[in-house]
């Protein structure tokens, strides 16, 4: 019996097909085949939003293909991923190559992992397309279709062409911009720490801040507070009054689920979410590892559940107790909850063959591939071993009327901690277990303390932070806002669109995202509603699970939204069309100049335009009206026309222009003012395509020197190097280094401690 297999892509056919005999043949349909039009809505709302599916541009040779193979075949398997989006296109497929086909033996085929033990049980049990699945991918679809083809043409009339709004993307924009708000409307509080450094009969010394007074819990609000209570504890005697020793066991985290694997990559390797699913598409479709061939390294990627195989249990437990010892190997294999929505019937992300330890196969993987597979490969090996047991203390000290504590805590047990550890979430608070290992010295109720010295300090409350990508994946998962599978292309699409800005690795919004933002909340209250985007979710996961019509759920959203979409044709306001006049003339042609909204937000244009394309930054007076910013000039040269060079300031932050623009065009990243080791221009700031910061010589490409790390205008003491760098470690934060790796020479902290983590390599 001939058979044909059919999956999405190239490297996943490659690699199934060297598990399958030659009566098997393996094609790719390089994605979707089908999809609604480009060119208009492609939805018949009259009929009950009944969709026109055609094929898509391009797709014709991958189409033929398909349907050549099919006349050949006595049975056709689909194994396109096992998801909603795989699953459609599985009824795309079949609906093509059924045409041609000279058989009616049409099957899919599921597999959560491309291995030839996990390929082989599954084409052995072949089933049915699960027209539940399909149809709520199509009416994920559907309304996705209807949200942006009709709010993004009443943007472009209305604020610029090229906008867009989606179902999800807008809520991602306005949870962004809300708290932009609360940052800008946050006021910061003074409050005063006060720590004791004090000592006991043997030593180490140790500290311990100040906890109440009598026995109620003390905030120190400011200095006069402070001095009152240093005034309080003058001459006061130091006792320990109480010590409390726990045992306290540290349970390890699940193996990863789609939104976990995007925010740790985040945090631990400073992958954005989109470089983070591509990679693990790589390993999940296969690499070649030498003699072995193709083989796919992890399960599915795209998984809410943290549910795990019990041969995979069995492997890993294996593993635990060869490579750690049967201690740290559990009496029973752990299991852990998934999140409601998750389909128990996949599993977690993991390797699919634990023994495949990292480094045994680094030398076959990129350096990407290597650092996500040795995260996932951590993450599982520690989710499977014994809690880490941790001896903490507390110690409580009694002077006059204050309490002052001390906490240290040990490592008993590493357990788990022996493998991964979770970073934690910038908005995450720090723990009772998070006071490091601090070392007291053996300590008994009754003892008299020294006292070393009091330390007082001033702090100031903090406004919420901004959102990293990771924290963002986090907040949208816990809303219900989404698949964790959309949120790289959501993301990308906010900032494509311009409406937000990755500055330091943190979302700001655009003048641009607030206007937008605005618009929609006003319009479209139920779209940007957090909660009933929330239940669409929910609705979509009845529709898989054949509770719920998918026409149904799609026409209980569509009745209020069209009302919605009525009044926003009529009644929001014309951005586009909007030129406020100003009292300023055009320095180049002396006639009025306007404010007009652009790509930045709003700025001054001449109002000859286009005979004159002279604009301008502005800045708003106190009395409400506008002046034209004034230019920042520097010292800098433009190396095209030698003119003077000014500060800009564009989608990035601040750059160079020559002041002669537009005649003489050119732009530079700001002078770090550092010169070049290898020609002597500048080294000015530069962004990668990823809009990573990198500094490279300000006379490319005739110079092609370039670093990741920001300049520092000092030799290098060790080896004589022109300057030396900011570079950063999550163990040890900030320091110093030469640029020149064999040099080796480190001195810390870096001047900037808030410096971001770059990537190892320069962008081309």
């Amino acid at each position: 019996m001939k058979s044909l297999v059919i999956v999405e892509s190239p490297a996943k056919a490659k690699t199934i097909g060297k598990y399958l005999g030659k009566d098997f043949t393996v094609k790719a349909s390089v994605g979707h085949i089908m999809d609604l039009p480009k060119s208009k809505l492609g939805v018949d709302i009259e009929k009950n939003f009944e969709p026109s599916y055609i094929q898509i541009k391009g797709k014709a040779k991958v189409v033929n293909e398909l349907k050549s193979a099919a006349k050949k075949a006595d049975r056709i398997l689909i194994a396109t991923d096992p998801d909603r989006e795989g699953e459609a296109i599985a009824a795309h497929v079949a609906q093509v190559v059924s045409k041609t086909a000279r058989t009616e033996e049409v099957y899919r085929v599921l597999f959560n992992e491309i291995t030839k033990k996990a390929i082989l049980k599954a084409i052995e049990q072949p089933g049915k397309i699960d027209t539940n699945k399909v149809d709520a991918q199509q009416a994920r679809r559907i309304l996705d279709r209807l949200v942006g083809y009709q709010i993004s043409p009443i943007l472009w009339k209305k604020v610029r062409r090229g906008l867009s709004a989606g179902r999800v993307q807008s809520v991602a924009l306005r949870i962004i911009c809300e708290r932009e708000e609360e940052i800008k409307a946050f006021i910061p509080e003074e409050f005063w720490s006060l720590t004791a450094l004090l000592a006991g009969k043997l030593p180490p010394q140790f500290e311990a801040k100040l906890l109440k007074k009598d026995e109620e819990k003390l905030r120190v609000k400011n200095n006069d507070e402070v001095q009152a209570i240093l005034a309080g504890l003058k001459d006061a005697a130091y006792t320990v009054s109480k010590v409390e020793k726990k045992e306290r066991r540290r349970n390890p985290v699940p193996p990863f689920t789609t939104s976990k694997l995007q925010q740790e990559g985040g945090r631990k390797l400073g992958f954005t979410s989109r470089r983070t699913m591509a990679v693990a598409q790589g390993l999940y479709e296969g690499v070649d590892l030498g003699k072995e061939g193709a083989v796919g390294l992890i399960t599915y990627m795209r998984t809410d559940s943290t549910r795990v195989g019990a041969e995979a249990q069995q492997e890993a437990r294996e593993l635990i107790a060869a490579k750690f010892g049967k201690e740290y190997v559990p009496a029973e294999p752990p299991v852990y909850k998934s999140a409601k929505s998750a389909q128990e019937a996949h599993e977690a992300i993991r390797p699919t063959a634990a023994m495949r330890e990292p480094d045994a196969i680094k030398q076959y993987l990129e350096p990407d591939q290597y650092k996500l597979y040795k995260l996932i490969w951590n993450r599982f090996v520690a989710s499977q071993m014994n809690p880490a047991i941790i001896d903490q203390t507390s110690v409580d000290i009694k002077a006059s009327a204050y309490t002052f504590r001390a906490s240290g805590s040990v490592v008993k047990f590493p357990g788990f901690m022996a493998v991964y550890m979770e970073e934690r979430s910038e908005d995450q608070a720090p723990s009772e277990e998070d006071n490091g290992e601090a070392v007291l010295p053996p300590l008994n109720e009754g003892d008299a303390l020294s006292l070393i010295k009091l330390d007082p300090k001033q702090h100031f409350t903090q406004p919420p932070p901004r959102f990293s990508e990771a924290l963002l994946v986090k907040t949208l998962e816990e809303k219900g806002i989404g698949r964790p599978s959309t949120y790289a292309a959501i993301i990308s699409t906010i900032q494509d669109r311009d409406y937000v800005n990755k500055l330091e690795n943190k979302f700001h919004p655009t003048e641009l995202g607030v206007l937008v933002n605005g618009l929609l909340v006003l319009h479209f209250p139920d779209i940007l509603n957090v909660t009933f985007t929330a239940r669409m979710e929910e609705e979509l996961d009845k529709i898989e699970e054949g509770q719920m019509p998918w026409a149904l759920a799609v026409k209980d959203f569509y009745e209020p939204f069209s009302k919605d979409l009525a009044a926003a044709m009529a009644e929001m306001k014309d951005f586009k069309a909007e030129q406020t006049p100003t009292d300023i003339n055009c320095d180049k042609c002396g006639k009025p100049m306007i404010i007009k909204w652009g790509r930045n937000g709003q700025f001054l244009a001449c109002s000859g335009y286009p005979d004159c394309k002279n604009t301008k930054p502005f800045v708003r007076t106190e009395n409400g009206g506008v002046e034209a910013a004034p230019e920042e000039t520097t010292s800098e040269l433009c190396p095209k026309c030698g003119s003077g060079m000014v500060v800009k300031r564009g989608r990035f932050g601040k750059f160079l222009a020559c002041s002669r623009y537009p005649e003489c065009n050119h732009t530079q990243g700001m002078s770090t003012g550092v010169l070049c080791p290898e020609d002597g221009g500048m080294i000015v700031e530069r962004r990668s395509r990823f809009g990573k910061m990198f500094y490279s010589c300000a006379n490319y490409p005739n110079c092609k020197f370039a670093v990741w790390y920001k300049p520092v205008p000092r030799p290098c003491p060790q080896c004589g190097a022109p300057f030396l760098t900011e570079k950063y470690s999550k163990k040890t934060g900030p320091y110093i280094a030469c640029y020149k790796k064999e040099c080796g020479y480190k001195e810390g902290p870096a001047p900037d401690a808030d410096a971001p983590v770059p990537p190892k390599e320069p962008a081309e």
